[in-house]
């Protein structure tokens, strides 16, 4: 039951802090900055992964999950279970700004800029999230994410990605971060694309990461 909580938590965290600063820079009209933003992101991420890595292995993203399960690193009969507790931490964090900032019209929301097609915002964030699960699957033990570096490396890629990509796609890379906005303002056109970018940028991380490794393991063996 720990994991499951831990998973909650640190998504609401996550979500919470990442969407919120989206929001209060929409609702006062750009005080924290794109720059800002980004930085809120990978700080919060890093931060929920030293408090809840050794717990839950620190996931916060069903992508992540699915990655891990998929690399034969998590039990796939854990997926289901992480992405319920994943998704509750995420509706909460969106419901509650909503009831806070009531003038907000996006709450955080993952969408492509205005006039930039739904699928190459879904090709950008397929790259986005493969990118993200590469960095986390090379430096995670099992399927957790803990460690000194661990924080830093995946804080470190999603402000990265964020700072370059959030003007155009948000750099969302992760499903629940971008159900739970929707829920609430009614957007769902792009929805589809983006989870269906997320979860096959992680596989195909996965499988990048099979590759490698057993070449690497060929070359040993030689």
């Amino acid at each position: 039951m720990r994991k499951y909580l831990a998973e909650t938590i640190g998504t609401f965290a996550m979500i919470f802090c990442g969407c919120g600063a989206m929001t209060i820079n929409e609702v006062t009209n750009g005080s924290i900055s794109h720059v800002g933003v980004a930085s809120v992101w990978g700080l919060i991420v890093m931060a929920m992964i030293y408090a809840f890595g050794a717990i839950s292995g620190a996931h916060f993203n069903p992508a992540v999950s699915i990655g891990f399960a998929f690399a034969k690193k998590f039990a796939w009969k854990e997926v289901p279970k992480y992405f319920i507790a994943q998704f509750l931490g995420a509706i909460i964090a969106i419901a509650l700004l909503w009831y806070l900032f009531p003038d907000s019209q996006f709450l955080g929301e993952s969408t492509p800029m205005t006039g930039y097609p739904d699928f190459k915002a879904g090709i950008i964030e397929f790259i986005l999230t493969f990118i993200l699960m590469s960095v986390i699957i090379n430096i995670s033990t099992g399927s957790k994410e803990i460690g000194v570096m661990a924080g830093i490396a995946v804080g470190g890629i999603i402000l990265l990605e964020a700072m370059f990509a959030g003007p155009i796609t948000k750099a969302s890379m992760n499903p629940v971060r971008t159900i739970a906005p929707a829920l609430f303002t009614g957007r769902f056109d792009h929805v589809w694309f983006y989870i269906a970018a997320h979860v096959l940028g992680a596989i195909s991380a996965v499988l990048s990461y099979n590759l490698f490794n057993s070449k690497l393991a060929n070359t040993k063996s030689c």
